[in-house]
């Protein structure tokens, strides 16, 4: 039996193996580990599906192989490849969590152009025809074929970015066939390596080859930045009684008998919360583009930008809107720890409403932060400072100020409802009992 490099997500399109638990001639059963892989967000270990001996490993440790690439072959005690019947739902099953395993069979739709003879798709875990699967699906519930997403990601085209002609808005290999590739030597993308290298004296600098993390995220930011319309709006808001609430809260932690507190509150904790609940007050900010439509959704799921060796993830917490200010807490703290040891699912990480990106502990006073796809919304926050500011009588006092910025993707957010949106943030910051009640 092959054994193929599995998918990881909706948008991981290769794998690096950093680890083989076994060796060329172990014998191995079902629900053995047999590698550790790597993507550009999570690393995880992949059991087997059959019982053998392992026959070949194709892929050693450190190389990156496409998703579906095969990487080893399981052979029967005999010697003889093994080949049990094994579903690539019940494949997917180990591998990924429930909310990206692809959907059941539905074959009595699918066009002529996309039955295809068995071959390798990159995007599916096991060698079969595409005609014995449905569409896979992206957030926010718009299908995909097989063939469709096999053609974008040769291509190098955003599924997320089309509009579907097929069925019900499915996304159908001619939307794909259909949409302008993007060039590696467009201008957008800047010199090409050996016309940078020209400029500069050989041995003067080291080069970096890039990861599948720096790739991704120069690939999606390229994107978002060509093809989103971006505006920003600034604040400047008030936190001194939201300091003095937060010092408050963490004072009154309990704590264990070796004195450590249940809970430490941090700023971002409530800007999280102040964000999730705004997109609450309101909701036609609360919305994604996709395509031909706008989907607005009904709860706050807020996405946190965390920074990686290398590169950045943003992990959502879902419902933050009715979650309390320690629950918050916890959880960002839990996720910022799986992100930065690659043990986030894909589930961790796909969907939610806007983000939040706070460069405050650099000591950054404000910055404008490029949309994360498809999201309508992002807020960047810079470092509190304590800034002289007129009171109403005429006086001058010291107060702590923040400062933040949303960037807005107009296609969905007008100035004035992005405004509206920062305006509820800042109130519920500046009264910050408000996130209590």
């Amino acid at each position: 039996m092959d054994v193929l490099m599995p998918q990881l997500g909706e948008t991981v399109a290769e794998g690096k193996i950093t680890k083989w638990f076994k060796a060329a001639g172990d014998p191995v059963k079902p629900g053995d580990n047999l590698f550790e892989i790597e993507t550009d967000k999570v690393s995880m270990e992949v059991p087997s599906t059959a019982a053998g001996v392992l026959a070949e490993i194709r892929v050693p440790v450190g190389e990156v192989a496409p998703v579906g690439a095969v990487v080893a072959v399981i052979a029967d005690g005999a010697g003889a490849a093994a080949s049990p019947a094994v579903s690539p739902a019940a494949l997917a099953a180990t591998i990924l969590p429930p909310t990206a395993m692809l959907p059941p069979a539905q074959t009595q739709h699918q066009t002529r152009q996309e039955t295809q003879p068995v071959k390798l798709d990159p995007f599916f875990e096991v060698r079969t025809p595409e005609r014995n699967f449905g569409p896979a699906r992206l957030p926010g519930g718009i299908g995909v074929t097989p063939l469709a997403r096999r053609l974008a990601a040769e291509a190098g085209i955003e599924l997320s970015l089309l509009s579907g002609s097929g069925p019900h808005g499915r996304i159908v290999a001619r939307d794909v066939e259909q949409t302008p590739r993007p060039s590696r030597a467009s201008p957008a993308e800047g010199p090409s390596a050996e016309q940078v290298k020209a400029l500069y004296a050989p041995g003067s600098y080291e080069e970096v080859p890039l990861d599948a993390m720096r790739r991704t995220i120069a690939a999606r930011l390229t994107r978002a930045a060509q093809t989103i319309p971006h505006f920003y709006l600034t604040a400047d808001i008030a936190i001194d009684r939201l300091i003095a609430l937060r010092e408050e809260a963490n004072n009154a932690a309990p704590k264990d008998a070796a004195g450590t507190p249940a809970f430490k509150l941090s700023l971002n904790d409530f800007v999280i919360r102040a964000l999730a609940l705004a997109l609450q007050r309101v909701p036609a900010a609360n919305a994604a583009w996709a395509g031909d439509r706008i989907l607005r959704f009904k709860a706050s799921d807020i996405g946190v930008a965390v920074a990686l060796d290398g590169g950045l993830i943003a992990p959502v917490i879902r419902g933050a809107e009715t979650k309390s200010l320690t629950a918050i807490s916890a959880e960002t703290k839990d996720l910022a720890t799986r992100a930065r040891e690659k043990k986030l699912k894909p589930a961790d990480y796909q969907g939610g409403s806007s983000t939040v990106s706070n460069l405050g502990m650099y000591g950054v006073r404000e910055f404008a932060a490029i949309i994360n796809p498809p999201h309508a919304t992002m807020l960047a926050v810079g470092a509190a400072r304590r800034q002289a500011v007129e009171q109403a009588d005429g006086s001058v006092a010291f107060v702590s100020m923040l400062t933040v910025t949303l960037s807005c993707d107009h296609r969905v957010v007008d100035g004035a409802l992005g405004a509206a949106l920062l305006a509820a943030v800042k109130a519920l910051l500046e009264t910050p009992v408000a996130m209590l009640i």
